[in-house]
């Protein structure tokens, strides 16, 4: 009786790794076919606008105080030469680069408002053939700095190639997308990589909700579009992280959308608003709460007569939902209410010592509302700018909800990632009792110790209550 013999396979390394190799590249978009389908939609944007140009005061002093006929005359002949006019001002060109999309046959552009802001002139420049370029004068139809978008218009008396939008929602982190653009004035560069992450916060303004991607961005891309394998737009691509690489963020396209459709119908944005003072909830404060959960939006203040506080919204509420959608911090219900329009009726979901309720509250306007609620003080506000921080009175509600034991004090409405308040760990929601040892009860009060001492000695020194303990914190102050 014959027996089979069975067959062994024996599989080196090298074909191992070229197997998996093969397994990877099956699984690849074909970027080929995505850079020919996207890249003619895709344009450089060049601006020029112009700029009064002083040169340093102590320079014009140095000058002025070293007249013709001195050691310093060869220094003087070559300043002159190269810059004239002894540190006088003067008008100059400055010129930008940057990137953007065509989202419409009839000429709509889309791109960064950093990239055009406050340019005279605005150039699209759209590719034409192999070799060949046209380039068309734009018109800013509308902007939204808030969120850094740009919506331009060009008319090329013939329809344009362009690129729709996707639903950044279904995007997956570890899904290849492709990015093109402008960087560092090399036109349409394609690069690709993957999604990172979703929902970053870099604290570059109050509706953060990035797409952080590692395909390469770098100066010039800003505004370009963020690609995904079905050649829609999934992101537009806006900020970059100097000391990193392989980090880059993108505008969902979602949000863009709604941005976009608004600047293209109205030429502004829109953004309900609610009227509180929120902070993340956090696990320390879950526990002096007896809460289950640490997710949520806590309300540490509300604005009198505000949407919020005629709906019966309260100070310590935790806000953990908005029209059924599950709210876990605070950047995502700020990001739930501008994307309802004002005047519309929002469902709350709250937390109220430690039980389920919900409100119904009717939008307000954001921008004006704020305007509202927070009338400009130029001086105040000049004077604090160096710290990096914005201030306004403590309400009874809020004393309550902060634990004081009485109205007093000033809150911490804004801290400026950028200042030295944000490196000293000043938060929103801290409560400011003493400067310099001195009580401060008012924004004047504080002004008034900010610039009899603050200012002269280069530094502050504040007592704050945070979540019911006292902390001091010195602040450095630029003279």
């Amino acid at each position: 009786m014959n027996r089979l013999t069975p067959k062994v396979f024996v599989t080196s390394p090298l074909l191992v790794l070229i197997m998996a190799a093969t397994a990877l590249a099956a699984n690849l978009p074909d970027f080929t076919a995505l850079a020919k389908k996207a890249g003619p939609a895709v344009a450089n944007i060049s601006t020029e606008k112009t700029v009064e140009i002083s040169n340093n005061k102590g320079l014009q002093d140095f000058l002025r105080n070293h007249p013709r006929g001195t050691p310093f005359d060869d220094f003087f002949d070559q300043f002159d030469q190269f810059f004239g006019n002894r540190g006088e001002q003067q008008p100059r060109k400055e010129r930008s680069l940057g990137s953007g999309f065509i989202i419409s046959a009839d000429g709509y552009v889309v791109t960064n408002n950093h990239v055009i802001e406050n340019a005279d002139i605005i150039r699209v420049n759209i590719e034409t053939g192999k070799n060949s370029s046209e380039s068309l004068i734009a018109k800013v139809i509308g902007t939204d700095p808030e969120t850094d978008l740009a919506l331009l218009k060009v008319d090329a008396n013939r329809t344009l190639p362009f690129i729709e939008f996707g639903n950044s929602d279904d995007l997956e982190v570890g899904e290849w997308v492709m990015a093109i653009g402008n960087p560092f004035g090399l036109d349409h560069t394609v690069t690709a990589g993957i999604v990172s992450a979703k929902g970053r916060n870099i604290r570059s303004g109050p509706f953060d909700n990035y797409l952080q991607t590692d395909a390469s961005i770098n100066p010039g891309n800003s505004g370009g579009p963020l690609i995904n394998g079905d050649g829609e737009v999934i992101g537009i691509n806006t900020a970059i992280i100097a000391r990193g690489q392989g980090i880059g963020f993108a505008i969902p396209s979602n949000m863009a959308k709604r941005i976009i459709d608004q600047l293209k119908t109205e030429q502004t944005v829109r953004r309900g608003w609610i009227g509180v003072n929120i902070t993340n909830l956090d696990e320390n404060t879950a526990k002096a709460l007896g809460l289950k959960t640490d997710k949520g939006a806590f309300v540490a203040g509300v604005i009198p007569g505000q949407p919020a506080d005629k709906a019966g919204l309260k100070s310590g509420d935790i806000i953990v939902g908005v029209n059924d959608k599950i709210i876990t911090s605070s950047s995502e219900l700020i990001n739930s209410i501008a994307n309802l329009p004002p005047g519309d009726k929002a469902k709350l979901t709250i937390l109220r010592e430690g039980k389920s309720r919900t409100l119904m509250i009717t939008l307000g306007e954001r921008n004006r509302e704020v305007a509202k609620a927070a009338p400009s003080q130029p001086a105040t506000e000049s004077a604090i700018a160096s710290l990096g921080i914005k201030l306004r009175a403590v309400t009874s509600t809020e004393a309550k909800a902060l634990g004081l034991d009485s109205v007093a004090g000033i809150l911490v409405t804004e801290v400026d990632p950028t200042k030295p308040a944000a490196e000293a760990d000043m938060r929103p929601g801290d409560v400011i009792l003493q400067a310099n040892l001195k009580p401060v009860n008012t924004v004047d009060e504080f002004l008034k110790v900010l610039k009899e001492e603050g200012e002269p000695r280069g530094a502050i020194m504040l007592q704050i209550k945070r979540r019911g303990i006292v902390q001091f914190y010195s602040i450095p102050i630029s003279r």
